[in-house]
């Protein structure tokens, strides 16, 4: 019998320092997120991050929460929903830190009598700090605590042609009446050396990475687990599909964290630049998150949002995310439907 589980990163249970503190206890110490030492990893974060931080990410966590709870969980459980009532197998849903955990989810399934698996991490792009740290700790715990499950991975789906247009779509209603000067496309950040780790070719190593160009070229083995590669290509087509040209866009890469080389240009900084060259109107996509979260309402929409008017520009829109657009729950349930049914 087989089942899914929809994997996304998570939320803490509450808006609150205490509750805000384990979840980031568990986030930070992966060592896939901060791929330090585990002593020093723990230095860094039981010994520094986590005496001022948890009060400070609850105090942005309560200006995005929703009366049902976190945007991301409410959003995710409503596309949990979506898919059970467009496909034909169990559907369960997880998170890599905090609840619903991934042990949850397989225990639910594998409580309905699955035995294959298919772990649909909710990233479009691949990176180390994402999906892989889903899918390692998922095949750690199939091999731990239920070795009668097969799990099959479900790829990166960046560039593929039905997640592009659900993308253009909502990205076009979003932007109905707004005649934007410049757009950006913002995407979680990681440190440039994740981009080397995850690379199985060992190419990267001798990439110099030049801000705007591809490390890579989409389609080679070293592109396959590139982040980076994989941003740029889904930018691409959702540029060529929406006519953007060349002047009125770019790329960038927010949240990072720490002194170490994270991937540039930065969205915060690239939010102020561009309103003191004389952009009044933007918009900001994020195309990295399938679903709101406290990277899109509060880093994007507020904090960027208030940087841009602040340093002269005018109307800023944030482009929602895919969240549970009907058209991507279509497109998300047959590409179950076809792993279900194949033989």
């Amino acid at each position: 019998m087989k089942g899914v589980l929809l994997v996304n990163l998570g939320s803490p249970d509450a808006p609150t320092p205490e509750a805000v503190k384990p979840y980031l206890d568990e986030f930070l110490m992966d060592e896939r997120v901060i791929d330090l030492p585990y002593l020093l990893r723990a230095f860094v974060v039981r010994g520094i991050i986590l005496r001022k931080r948890p009060a400070n990410s609850a105090a942005a966590y309560k200006k995005i929460w929703w009366e049902e709870g976190s945007p991301l969980i409410v959003i995710s459980k409503r596309t949990q929903n979506k898919i059970k009532q467009r496909v034909d197998i169990p559907v369960a849903l997880a998170m890599r830190y905090g609840n619903p955990s991934i042990e949850a989810g397989l225990k639910e399934l594998a409580d309905q009598g699955v035995t294959e698996v298919l772990l649909f991490s909710l990233y479009p792009q691949y990176a180390m700090a994402t999906t892989e740290t889903i899918e390692v700790l998922a095949e750690k715990l199939v091999k731990q605590k239920f070795p009668q499950l097969k799990i099959t991975k479900f790829p990166a789906f960046y560039n593929r042609a039905d997640y592009i247009e659900s993308l253009v779509n909502v990205t076009k209603r979003e932007l109905q009446g707004f005649d934007f000067d410049h757009i950006l496309f913002s995407y979680h950040g990681v440190p440039e050396r994740h981009i080397k780790k995850t690379d199985k070719t060992g190419k990267h190593k001798r990439i110099k990475i030049k801000e705007g160009e591809y490390c890579c070229k989409p389609g080679t083995p070293e592109a396959e687990f590139c982040y980076r590669t994989h941003c740029f290509e889904t930018t691409r087509q959702v540029v060529e599909q929406l006519g953007i040209p060349e002047d009125k866009y770019t790329l960038t890469f927010q949240s990072r964290l720490g002194i170490d080389k994270w991937l540039q240009p930065f969205t915060a900084d690239k939010v102020t630049e561009l309103a003191k060259q004389g952009v009044k109107k933007m918009a900001v996509i994020t195309p990295a998150f399938v679903a709101d979260c406290i990277e899109t309402l509060e880093e994007i929409e507020m904090e960027a949002g208030t940087d841009f008017k602040q340093n002269g520009g005018e109307e800023f829109k944030m482009i929602s995310c895919l969240n549970d657009d009907n058209q991507w729950m279509d497109t998300m349930a047959s590409w179950i439907n076809d792993w279900a049914h194949k033989k």
